[in-house]
């Protein structure tokens, strides 16, 4: 029984883990958004970003985000592509190789295309999307033409558009309303900044700043403040851990690895 009762759990974890990792970067990142802010250049070409997903002591896959410049007819845009798969024990139980690609017009900061490719164990997802500025509608290979509010982003545009901004007049406490767009669909979400906090990584202390997610009771959260973000606290604007406490326990994503940051990560040894 116990056995079957972990399995189940790890299987759980692998289902949900990797969406979680992916809304809970937009969740973080909308919050940008909406706040009134100063833009910076928060990233640049080549910048490499790794997290390792784990449950406890089970290392369940990682996720990285990564970070190219293009030219094409004379403009400059920049590719990122984020990827989630499974390892070790957990990719045998549950197999997940997702994949997210966006394409940024750099003068605007706003995609021109943007694919989501996902397979989690049996379950298939594909699909390609077209942006239209001209007449606020994109181009849906599973849903056609649909209309959309303007300066719409897909999920993975969003987090760089984000960073490219600082953050002004916000107040711990502070509750964002937004409506989203993602998975075919438009939903409703709230979004809490709790303030800063210094947590314990493995390149040292980082100074962050802390954002919970509102989310709804039920079947996978017990309360509305079970989503955890924590972004550094300086001009980089990364991730460096995303927290999931759950019903069969935490999840964790913890950055591991990082490369080409335009500015120093800030890093106390003591």
């Amino acid at each position: 029984m116990v056995l079957l009762l972990t399995l189940s759990k790890k299987r759980f974890f692998m289902k949900w883990s990797m969406r979680f990792i992916c809304l809970s970067l937009l969740f973080s990142v909308q919050l940008l958004m909406a706040q009134e802010s100063t833009k910076i250049s928060a990233f640049k070409d080549g910048e490499t970003l790794k997290y390792l997903v784990h449950y406890g002591f089970i290392d369940g896959g990682y996720a990285m985000l990564k970070l190219t410049d293009f030219e094409m007819n004379g403009k400059k845009y920049f590719h990122a592509v984020a990827s989630g798969y499974s390892t070790g024990l957990a990719d045998k139980l549950f197999k997940v190789r997702d994949v997210y690609e966006t394409f940024v017009d750099k003068e605007t900061d706003l995609p021109l295309k943007a694919i989501r490719n996902i397979s989690e164990d049996t379950y298939k997802y594909y699909d390609e999307v077209l942006f239209n500025r001209k007449d606020n509608t994109i181009i849906s290979k599973r849903k056609g033409k649909v209309s959309v509010p303007e300066n719409t982003m897909d999920i993975l545009s969003a987090v760089y558009y984000a960073r490219n901004n600082n953050f002004k007049n916000i107040k711990q406490g502070d509750i964002i309303t937004l409506d989203t767009y993602f998975d075919d669909g438009m939903f409703t979400l709230q979004i809490r900044f709790k303030g800063t906090e210094t947590i314990k990584t493995e390149f040292g202390k980082v100074n962050c700043l802390k954002f919970s997610p509102v989310v709804e009771p039920g079947r996978i959260f017990d309360t509305q403040d079970d989503v955890t973000i924590w972004i550094s606290n300086d001009h980089n604007y990364i991730p460096v851990r995303i927290q999931f406490d759950l019903f069969v326990g935490s999840v964790k994503a913890d950055l591991v690895k990082f490369e080409n940051l335009k500015y120093n990560f800030a890093v106390s040894k003591k």
